[in-house]
Formats: structure tokens, C-alpha cells, sequence
């Protein structure tokens, strides 16, 4: 194995994460269940302005934030000249500082013409003025003409983030085809930024294994590799994919970074000795959009069961609301923006007159703009009174939280990604024994329908969303009995997954496998606080 520990572990893991690592609870949870199984384990994430501290441990497995100076990120453009609109500045910061200093330069003109005034007034004010005649003149002038350059700047900027705009998809197209996989480099030379921050702190480790997640921290692991093999260390390469880049939503001011991350993908998809993703769905796409010679390990992102001595003191969701427990409730947990379609579940009360919904998200007060978006269409539609706003808990008191209501929504809308991953709010409802109220996305649906655990809806379809809640309120017990299946909600934990995760370390490395994550018995509730920061 030529493992680089000398501690008695099974080997040394060094996971890489594009991100904070706070937010992330499939990461953590890794990270953890990876430490808990033998593995010594080095969690490198990025630090950001929302970062604490550079270093910290997540039960055994240690975290250490990097420095990542992004030069590369600016996009050309952003300083040079083109030929599309020649009079226009280099850069947006050139045409700014331009315009401020010809509002400087007349603002004094007009200073010392009132100074002039006021101090001495008479023939040598009006002298004074009569002399400013020129300058005065060629100040408008120079305006009017920083104020026309300016503008071609800003009409440049716009041209060059328009997707559709025939040069924009030239240029794309013409690196495709010059570079194939590697036209990244000069789409989005800002992917070096990552490896040029991290590669010094991963060949310092030695690892054993490089667990890269998502497609970002892919070339990185991917080039590390390629390092450690040529210095004679026999380092295997995991590649844990938590979306679809090809699904992916572009960048709405840069037509060339969707192109870019696809082609960095395709490039390193070919290197990793195993792939690890979040559906099958998902595992079956990339199979077959990168030619996999096997089909990629599922670990989902399932919640972690509650350590021992966790169940006190669990927040009464239905005391949260101020409603009795004849009153039905509906429950969403996590992220509220546009595409999860919450709106819907506000919409849908004047139709439902005696159900209220629960959003559980991260900024219950009204710091989330679309939160407050809710509250507002709440009020116009006389329903203010129905819908509650709550915060986050801790994760091992997410379920029986949740529990308390009478089903589950994710009433989330079409996207790319959106069709591939049993997302992790979805196996929390399941956990709660809740009847889910899900749209028909591909994964969810699908499951949903086997299992006969909720009701699917169409997406955005408000008449067929009614129609689904009333029937799991008319019923719930029906959809409640799914859960008695033997064995479904105990493959649906983090410890069932982590064992997979386990095994897939073992077999890259040729070891026996060790079970995975160390069960909730002997863990504490401090062991997990770090997870209770995380979004879902």
C-alpha cells in the first residue's frame, strides 16, 4: 500500500473541497466517517471572508483552510482594449476613474469661480472668470467625450457577456475546436488559480489517497496524482461528483465559463481509479457522457443518525407555528430561492384552507430576499397568519423536528441537476416518516413512486400541487407505511453510505474494507456541533 502513516492508520486521505468547508455537510460528514473507519484523514478547503480560523478537526479528521489568490479569475476583457468598440477604456475602473476626474476638474473650475466671488468680487473676479472661459470650455468638452467612452465601455461589457452574440460563440467555438478538451486554458485560465494554491499543501501530505470532490477539485487531484506517481508513491485518485457540469447553469456575464468547466471535466474524467456520486441517475450519465470503464459508486447524501444522548431538548416545530396538533402542517426544510419553488406552497393556501406551511431555512428574519419575497405574496394572498418562518436546528434534532408536521414538501422545479440527486431534505422527510409532496423531477418522482411514500406533482403546476397535498392529508397513514419496508431507512443513513465510501478506499488501495463511519452510540453531540452550521 505504501502508506505515508506512522500512526497505526489504514492509510492517509487527503479530501480537497472547492469551499469553506462550513457549508458543506456531505464533505464533514465524509471527512468524519473516513476518520471514524481507520483512515487519517486532511480535509483542505479554501478560506474565505466568512472564515473563522485556518485549522480545525472534525472528529479525527483534520481541516486546513488555504489562501487562494484568484489574479487568473480576471477575465482579459476586464483590462484590455478590443477592437469591437476601439473608443471604448480598457477597463470598466479606467472609464469610472475618467468620468470622476472631469467631475473633479469642473467642480474646482466652479470653486474658484465662487471663491473669486465671494473674497473679491469687482473687476478681478470678473477678470478671474473670463480667464476660466477656456479652461471651462475644454472641461465640457473632455466630458462629454470621457461620458461617450465611457458609455462604449459599458456597451462593450454587455456585448462581451451576451452568450448569444455571434463573436462570443466564434471564440468559444474556435478553441473547442483548436484544443478540444484543453481549450479551458484559454476559456477559463482562473481553474490554475486552484491548482497553483493547493498543489504545494497536497505534495507536502504524501497522500495515499486524494478524494477530490466536484469537478473543480478534479484536475487538481488529478495533476496531484500524476506527481506523486512520477516521485514513485502509488497515490489512487477519488472522484466524488456531486452534480452534472453539463446541467449546470451558466454564468449569465461570461459565455465562455460553462464551456470552460465542461472541457476541464472531460479532460480529467479519465484519471480517477474511482468515481463516487450522489444518484444513480446521476452514476448512470456519467458512465456514459465520460466512457467510464465501471459505473460510479452511489453515496448519498443522507443524514447522519443522532449521537447517543442527543433526543432532549428537540424545538416543538408545531409550538414554533402556534398551531395544536389537529392542525395540518406542511414542511419545507432548507434553501428558499426561486428555482425550489417554494412560492407554490403559498400560493396553494387560499385553496387549502386550514393547512400551514413551515419553511425551515437558514435566515428566518428576513435576510433572505426571497424569504421576504414569501412573507409579502403571503400577505397580499390573506394568508400571512398560515405561514411561519423558522430557523435551522441542530442536525441530529432534524428529524424528529420535522416530524411533527403532516408531510413534506420539495416542490422544486425542473434543472438539469435538479433530475439527478435524492437530495438530502428528501431521506430527512423520509427519516420523519412523513408523506412527501415532491415534483416530478426524475429521481425523486421515481423513488417516490416505487417506495409509494408521497405524491408527485407537476412542476409549477399549481391545480395538480393541490391535488397531491390533499390526498397525503386525506391519507397520511397510507404513505407512512412505505417506511415499514425492511431496510429502507436503514440504507438511507450516512453510516450505510460511509461503508460504501469505505469500501471504495479499499478496493483502490487493495486493503480490507473496516465498516465506515463509528455508529451514533459512541459518539456525543459536541463531536457533531461542526455539522450544525451546515445548508442542506
Amino acid at each position: 500500500m505504501g502508506s505515508n502513516s506512522t500512526t497505526g492508520h489504514r492509510g492517509r486521505v487527503v479530501m480537497l473541497v472547492d469551499n469553506g468547508v462550513h457549508g458543506d455537510s456531505r464533505v464533514q460528514k465524509a471527512a468524519r466517517s473516513a476518520a471514524d473507519a481507520g483512515w487519517e484523514v486532511f480535509l483542505l478547503g479554501i478560506r474565505n471572508a466568512r472564515s473563522e480560523s485556518d485549522t480545525w478537526r472534525i472528529g479525527d479528521a483534520e481541516v486546513r483552510l488555504l489562501r487562494v489568490p484568484k489574479p487568473l479569475h480576471r477575465l482579459p476583457r476586464e483590462y484590455s482594449r478590443s477592437l469591437r468598440r476601439p473608443l471604448a477604456y480598457a477597463s470598466t475602473t479606467k472609464a469610472a476613474y475618467r468620468v470622476q476626474e472631469i467631475k473633479a476638474w469642473q467642480a474646482d473650475l466652479y470653486e474658484r469661480r465662487v471663491r473669486a466671488r465671494v473674497l473679491g468680487g469687482g473687476l478681478p473676479a470678473a477678470v478671474g472668470v473670463a480667464a476660466q472661459l477656456p479652461s471651462r470650455a475644454a472641461a465640457t468638452a473632455l466630458a462629454r467625450w470621457v461620458r461617450f467612452r465611457s458609455g462604449e465601455t459599458r456597451r462593450l461589457r454587455k456585448a462581451q457577456a451576451d452568450p448569444a452574440a455571434p463573436v462570443n460563440r466564434l471564440a468559444v467555438r474556435a478553441w473547442q475546436s483548436l484544443l478540444g478538451d484543453r481549450s479551458w486554458r484559454w476559456l477559463d485560465p482562473g481553474l490554475w488559480d486552484f491548482e497553483l494554491a493547493f498543489r504545494g499543501a497536497i505534495d507536502e501530505l504524501k497522500p495515499d489517497i486524494i478524494h477530490a470532490n466536484d469537478f473543480r477539485m478534479l484536475g487538481v487531484g488529478a495533476r496531484a496524482m500524476l506527481r506523486a506517481r512520477a516521485a514513485g508513491r502509488r497515490t489512487k485518485l477519488v472522484w466524488d461528483a456531486h452534480e452534472f457540469v453539463g446541467g449546470i447553469t451558466g454564468r449569465p456575464d461570461n459565455p465562455r465559463w460553462l464551456p470552460a468547466q465542461i472541457a476541464y471535466t472531460a479532460e480529467y474524467a479519465a484519471y480517477p481509479d474511482a468515481v463516487v456520486t450522489v444518484s444513480d441517475t446521476l452514476a448512470e450519465l456519467l458512465q456514459e457522457t465520460h466512457g467510464l470503464a465501471e459505473r460510479p459508486a452511489v453515496v448519498l447524501n443522507a443524514p447522519m443518525a443522532p449521537p447517543a444522548g442527543a433526543d432532549g431538548d428537540v424545538p416543538d416545530l408545531r409550538a414554533l407555528c402556534g398551531v395544536d396538533d389537529r392542525t395540518p402542517v406542511l414542511v419545507y426544510a432548507g434553501a428558499v430561492n426561486p428555482s425550489r419553488g417554494c412560492q407554490i406552497m403559498v400560493e396553494a393556501l387560499p385553496e387549502l384552507p386550514e393547512v400551514h406551511v413551515a419553511f425551515v431555512t437558514m435566515n428566518p428574519n428576513g435576510d433572505n430576499r426571497f424569504s421576504e419575497e414569501l412573507r409579502e405574496r403571503a400577505v397580499e394572498l390573506g394568508v400571512a397568519d398560515r405561514v411561519h418562518l423558522l430557523p435551522y436546528v441542530k442536525h441530529w434534532q432534524v428529524v424528529p423536528f420535522l416530524s411533527a408536521a403532516d408531510a413534506g414538501v420539495i416542490p422544486i422545479h425542473h434543472k438539469p441537476n435538479h433530475e439527478l440527486a435524492l437530495i438530502t431534505k428528501y431521506l430527512e422527510y423520509s427519516h420523519a416518516r412523513l408523506p412527501i409532496v415532491v415534483s416530478d423531477v426524475k429521481t425523486m418522482a421515481q423513488t417516490a413512486r416505487a417506495t409509494g411514500q408521497g405524491e408527485v406533482f407537476t412542476a409549477e403546476d399549481l391545480t395538480d400541487f393541490v391535488r397531491a397535498v390533499r390526498a397525503v392529508l386525506a391519507d397520511p397513514e397510507r404513505y407512512r407505511a412505505a417506511y415499514d419496508k425492511p431496510g429502507l431507512l436503514e440504507a438511507w443513513t450516512w453510516e450505510a453510505q460511509a461503508r460504501i465510501l469505505d469500501e471504495v478506499y479499499s478496493s483502490v488501495l487493495g486493503v480490507p474494507a473496516a465498516g465506515g463511519a463509528r455508529p451514533p452510540a459512541s459518539r456525543q453531540p459536541a463531536d457533531d456541533l461542526e455539522l450544525t452550521r451546515t445548508a442542506r
